[in-house]
C-alpha cells in the first residue's frame, strides 16, 4: 500500500466514498449513486485543488476519524461539525494541512446529516463503471468505511483554492421540494393531489441514501392495483401502498411498480441530504 493513504480510526455511523456517481447505466439496473449533497462535495474538492469529479468521503451524522499516512491538504464541508487534528481545532469550510501520522477527526454534525471530507488528490479507490462511488443498493464500489481499513489517495491536482468566505449552511427548518407532476398523477384523486401540496409531512427516521421517506397524511388513490415495473428517475416521488410519498435519492432502484406522482428536479435535491428526521416537508407543484 502506498504511503499516500489514510487508515480509519473511527468509521462513524455510515461513511462512504462518493464522487459524482455513475449516470448512464440505468438500463443495466445500475443506480446513479454519488454524493447526495453534490454542491458540498464540489466545494470540498475545489477548496483542496481537486476537480469536482474527485472522490470524497461522505459521513452521516456522527462523522469519522482518520490517521493520515502522508501529509496532505484537507477540507470539510456539508453539515457543519467540529474538526480537529490530533485534538487541536481545525477549520470547517477551509483548506488546512494535516501532517503525516496525525489523526483528523470530523465530529458529529451540529446540524444537518452529511459532511464531506476532501483530500488533495482525492480518495483513489478502484473505479467501477467509471466511478468510485459506493452504491448501497447494488453493492457496487467500495464498502462503507470500517475501523482499521486503509484507503489510498491520488496525486494532488493543484494548489488549494483561496476563499475569503464559504457558505455556512444553517439548519433546514423546512424541506421545500418543488416537483413536476406525473407521469402517474392520474392514479390519484383530486383530494389526493391536494393533500400532497397542503398536507403536513415530515422526514421519517426510515430515510436513507436510497430514498427520503415521509410521515403524514396518506394520498388518496383513484385507481387500485399496481403498475408493471417501469423506469424510475432520480428525484421520483413514488407512492407505495401506505400512501406516503418516498423521494428517490442517488442509490434508488432503477425500476419500480408503484405510481410516481411527480419528479423533483435534481437541482432541488441537495437540501434533502441534510434534512434530519422530523423536519417538516412541503411539496410545491411547479406547473
Amino acid at each position: 500500500m502506498t504511503d499516500r493513504a489514510f487508515s480509519v480510526v473511527r468509521a462513524g455511523a455510515l461513511t462512504t466514498v462518493q464522487d459524482l456517481g455513475r449516470p448512464g447505466h440505468a438500463h443495466l439496473g445500475v443506480p446513479r449513486a454519488g454524493a447526495l449533497d453534490a454542491p458540498a462535495h464540489r466545494l470540498a474538492n475545489r477548496l483542496v485543488g481537486n476537480p469536482g469529479s474527485a472522490a470524497t468521503l461522505e459521513t452521516t451524522l456522527t462523522g469519522c476519524a482518520l490517521r493520515m499516512r502522508t501529509a496532505t491538504t484537507v477540507a470539510v464541508t456539508g453539515a457543519p461539525c467540529p474538526v480537529t487534528v490530533d485534538g487541536r481545532p481545525a477549520p470547517w469550510g477551509a483548506p488546512f494541512r494535516v501532517p503525516a501520522g496525525a489523526v483528523l477527526d470530523a465530529g458529529p454534525a451540529t446540524h444537518g446529516l452529511r459532511s464531506y471530507l476532501a483530500f488533495a488528490g482525492g480518495v483513489d479507490t478502484e473505479p467501477v463503471l467509471g466511478s468510485r462511488a459506493a452504491d448501497l443498493l447494488s453493492g457496487l464500489g467500495p464498502d462503507p468505511l470500517s475501523d482499521g481499513a486503509v484507503l489510498p489517495l491520488g496525486a494532488p491536482h493543484g494548489p488549494p483554492a483561496r476563499a475569503d468566505a464559504v457558505p455556512h449552511p444553517g439548519p433546514v427548518p423546512e424541506l421545500l421540494l418543488p416537483f413536476l407532476p406525473g407521469p402517474r398523477d392520474a392514479w390519484f384523486t383530486e383530494a389526493g393531489l391536494r393533500t400532497l401540496t397542503t398536507g403536513r409531512f415530515r422526514v421519517s427516521p426510515a430515510s436513507n441514501r436510497i430514498g427520503l421517506r415521509t410521515e403524514g397524511p396518506p394520498l388518496e388513490r383513484a385507481r387500485s392495483g399496481e403498475l408493471p415495473s417501469e423506469g424510475m428517475p432520480l428525484g421520483a416521488l413514488q407512492v407505495p401502498p401506505n400512501g406516503l410519498p418516498v423521494l428517490f435519492l442517488h442509490d434508488h432502484p432503477t425500476t419500480g411498480g408503484y405510481p410516481v406522482i411527480g419528479v423533483v428536479p435534481e437541482r432541488c435535491l441537495a437540501p434533502a441530504a441534510q434534512a434530519v428526521p422530523g423536519t417538516p416537508v412541503r411539496f410545491l407543484r411547479l406547473r
